[in-house]
């Protein structure tokens, strides 16, 4: 075989497919869309530092100039911009064939335009604010896909080569070249024939053709073989396996090409006086032909359009496979006045398995789910991956939904028996949202979207379990979005505002500090608790700004106190686990007491002991920064989490806090109550400053007092009140201490 593949002019060979281009190692190129500088410039340190090449545009206009000029991979793009929105840019690479992923950004929750994006040809949707994990992994996926895609082109590339290289190997004579008498008997054979089939090509002379072919292509190939026309030329095409000699060598597929032999194209041994008869009547020795071999050729096309339409680890259908039997199964029961459930799928504790034991036995484990899975359905089902840990479940033709709730229940008995992955052995269950064409919806992205929603529902309840899509599962959904759209208004037009409860010298009666609390002044429900709209912030990733709103917050009020000669206030912040997790926290604080110039005593941080048990190294270093620079720790909720006193003493903590509970079970004064005395004992012992929060009666004051715990903070003494309110309580004590002085 010729190694340069260029072949002799002789051959009349065309020139040489364009190979696609090399992939060079050369870092992706990303370019970020937005319409506010600040938003680009923080979405430019999220993505700096993994070796991506940015590139910037503010606005849409500048995202257009920038794509005329350089190709790009990934586009992370707004959509809300003025003049040049990002449709009007989606719209752009379309027309122009920019060949580059678009992973929009928006700030807008309705699921229309994420819809509408999609149309449009983003590869995805992410919705501000959101997760810097989230964001790091869909530019991964995004790129993933893009590689996957540049290596089809590949094989795509490789195909077409091989089809030039097999025509200048047919002209050079190394495929099988034989000639065939009127009877279908070998008469010529090449070597070739030994290489690719075992064969001896002596032993095959005089042999007929059928020797080599397949039993169920003999009809085919007797068609062809044996079909004459005289008075012209005729050739034919067809495909048929021949058979290899030996044990185990199976069959290949051949690519036959026939041609019918007239006199005057080649003269066949004869006599010189045979031939000239011949040649009178127009009659035909036999037939000659080549015979090469696609068996690579069609396993790579077959495998190309294999994966097109199946997922690559589990070997199921894909989205795109099963939106097209699900097309087809609402056709039908349209047609015939039937049913079809869709079922949504997805893992519980599966993340978990993953980010613990790593994204390779977290594949084996969604290779065992799914083979467990396939064994619960019946043929005419499709069980699909749709993405993670996600599986899509189409059951066509529904006699009765209790059909559908079999299948569900056979689901999560088979999820029941512990997984066994590389040693470990892992337990996973489901939780499975069942949707049912026409009465949950007509279309499939509405059989889909309400499945999706109905297994949201199974995982607030407690998972592992399964539930049918119904109207309170779609009023929840639209009251958590709705829930979403105020917290959001809530923050862009200052409805949040910081209250404040003093903490008291019970021998003194001063104010020795205060606790911060957030309230939203909520338009519709009046003043609404932290603890009320809280968990949901943290649940839709607001908990960043919203603590950066938090801290701006607070030193503001304390630069206002300091200078109305209240220097010696200290002011306790709560924070979440994610606010200690975010690694820009200690800089984003410490800006700001610069910036209002406050000390940082005058701040305690009060965290929850779980923060502690997530991560307790990363906690020590976080909570040690702030110690260096002067910030106070104390522990909220004492007693009530699962931490260990070796943590207690590990860690830089000043203050600890007894939690209400405790104290709300201090009923009289002669009673005796072993925690609240544990916790005054673990202080002392350790040199802690100690706060007892939600004292409301005399007898609780009373006996904390005497157990030793001298500061306290409730309803006997303050509720929160808001800043304007504090201002008045602290200026009464000031000119009350006045007049004693």
């Amino acid at each position: 075989m010729t190694s340069a593949l260029q072949l002799p002019d002789r051959f009349g060979a065309e020139s040489e497919p364009s190979q696609p281009g090399t992939v060079i190692d050369k870092p992706p190129s990303l370019l970020l869309v937005d319409d506010e500088p600040r938003l680009l410039a923080s979405l430019h340190s999220l993505l700096d530092g993994f070796g991506y090449q940015i590139e910037t545009a503010v606005g849409g206009a500048a995202a257009i100039e920038a794509l005329s000029r350089n190709p790009v991979d990934i586009v992370l793009l707004d959509l809300n911009m003025p003049q040049v929105s990002g449709h009007d840019v989606m719209r752009f690479m379309k027309e122009n064939a920019i060949d580059a992923s678009v992973i929009v950004l928006s700030g807008d929750s309705d699921i229309e335009a994420a819809i509408g994006a999609l149309r449009h040809g983003a590869w995805g949707f992410l919705r501000k604010p959101y997760q810097h994990e989230e964001l790091l992994k869909t530019v991964t996926n995004a790129l993933g896909k893009r590689r996957l895609e540049e290596e089809n082109r590949a094989v795509s590339w490789q195909l077409e080569h091989s089809e030039r290289l097999y025509r200048f190997l047919i002209d050079s004579s190394p495929d099988i070249i034989y000639t065939l008498d009127t009877s279908g008997r070998f008469t010529y054979i090449n070597e070739r024939v030994t290489d690719l089939l075992g064969y001896d090509r002596a032993s095959l002379i005089g042999k007929p053709y059928s020797l080599l072919v397949h039993e169920d292509d003999l009809k085919r190939a007797r068609h062809v073989f044996r079909e004459r026309r005289v008075g012209q030329r005729e050739s034919g095409n067809v495909e048929v396996r021949l058979k290899c000699n030996g044990e185990g060598a199976g069959e290949r597929i051949f690519e036959t090409s026939l041609r019918t032999i007239s006199i005057n194209s080649m003269a066949m041994p004869g006599t010189p006086e045979r031939v000239a008869e011949r040649l009178a009547e127009r009659e035909q020795f036999g037939t000659y032909g080549i015979a090469r071999d696609v068996t690579e050729e069609r396993r790579a096309q077959e495998l190309v359009s294999y994966q097109a339409y199946h997922d690559v680890l589990t070997d199921l259908p894909n989205r795109i496979l099963l939106r097209d039997r699900l097309d087809v199964a609402i056709g039908q029961a349209r047609r015939r006045g039937g049913e079809v459930a869709v079922m949504f799928v997805d893992l519980d504790r599966f993340k978990v398995v993953n980010d613990s034991l790593g994204h390779l036995r977290g594949d084996e484990l969604l290779r065992q789910v799914a083979d467990r899975l396939k064994q619960a359905i019946r043929k005419a089902d499709t069980l699909a991956r749709v993405g993670g840990d996600e599986f899509i479940l189409l059951i066509p033709e529904l006699s009765e939904r209790a059909q559908a709730e079999v299948v569900a229940s056979k689901f999560l008995r088979c999820l029941t028996d512990p997984f066994k992955v590389e040693g470990h052995t892992l337990h996973v269950s489901a939780s499975i949202g069942i949707a049912v064409f026409p009465g949950d919806g007509e279309s499939i992205d509405d059989l889909l979207r309400h499945a999706d929603m109905a297994m949201y529902q199974v995982k607030a309840s407690g998972k592992n379990a399964w539930h049918f899509y119904d109207n309170t599962v779609i009023d929840a959904a639209y009251g958590k979005i709705r829930e979403e759209e105020n917290l959001r208004r809530a923050l862009k037009n200052r409805e949040l505002e910081m209250y404040y409860q003093p903490q008291i010298d019970v021998n003194s009666g001063k104010i020795v500090s205060m606790e911060a609390l957030m309230r939203w002044n909520d338009p519709e429900r009046g003043v609404v608790a932290a603890g009320d709209f809280l968990p949901m912030v943290e649940e839709i990733g607001m908990m960043g700004p919203v603590n950066d709103w938090m801290m701006e917050s607070v030193c503001r009020d304390l630069h206002d106190w300091n200078g109305d000669g209240h220097e010696g206030i200290q002011v306790a912040i709560n924070l979440s686990p994610s606010c200690l997790d975010r690694e820009d926290f200690y800089s984003k604080l410490r800006s700001q007491l610069d910036r209002f110039n406050i000390a940082p005593a005058q701040i305690e941080v009060e965290i929850t002991e779980n923060i502690c048990i997530r991560n307790p190294q990363y906690a020590m270093d976080q909570l040690r920064k702030l110690c260096e620079l002067g910030v106070k720790v104390a522990i909220d909720d004492f007693g009530t989490g699962y931490s260990s006193l070796a943590y207690l003493h590990r860690f830089p903590v000043h203050t600890i806090k007894i939690d209400r509970s405790f104290v709300n079970e201090i009923q009289n004064d002669n009673g005796y109550f072993p925690v609240v005395h544990a916790v005054i004992s673990i202080a002392r012992g350790l040199g802690l400053n100690l706060i007892a929060e939600g004292v409301e009666t005399e007898k609780q004051s009373r006996y904390l007092a005497l157990a030793g715990c001298d500061t306290m903070q409730g309803y006997l003494y303050f509720h929160p009140m808001a800043k304007q309110d504090l201002d008045l309580v602290l200026k009464g004590r000031r000119a009350a201490e006045a007049l004693r002085a």
